[in-house]
């Protein structure tokens, strides 16, 4: 004698909610604030094959725990990157001032296809400093 199973059960058809979020509202996942500042930056690196370079750049956006660029030097992930950012007068409080920070290399961008420039993402190791430099006259 066959065993009689009961039919499956079928899930019931929802109502499509409208979203919490209109399209043009982008979520940000990330645990930190990103600030878009386009500061000046100087990066210093080595290159896969253990050539230095030092390059400058302008920064896309920066948070406590990193920073994304574009570089034309073609680093790799992991590469271990210095950067030299000029902070504007205002946040220094009228005194020129860089920050040193170093970070690695953990995500890179496919290259732009008229500038060549790669989009790099660093993540700030512990250590930075903020170094004063001489006022100009």
């Amino acid at each position: 004698m066959k065993k009689k199973v009961p039919p499956k059960k079928t899930a019931k058809a929802r109502k499509k909610r409208a979203p919490l979020w209109p399209d043009d509202v982008q979520i940000n996942r990330r645990r930190e604030w990103r600030f878009d500042l386009p500061l000046p930056t100087l990066i210093e690196g080595k290159l896969p094959h253990g050539e230095r370079f030092r390059e400058s750049t302008t920064l896309e956006n920066i948070s406590s725990s990193g920073a994304y660029f574009s570089l034309d030097s073609g680093v790799v992930v992991g590469s271990k990157l210095n950067l030299v950012i000029e902070l504007p007068r205002e946040l220094a409080k009228g005194s020129p001032l860089k920050l040193l920070l170093g970070g690695i290399t953990v995500r890179l961008e496919k290259p732009n296809r008229r500038s060549k420039k790669q989009g790099v993402a660093v993540r700030f190791t512990k250590n930075f400093r903020f170094v004063p430099l001489p006022k100009s006259s």
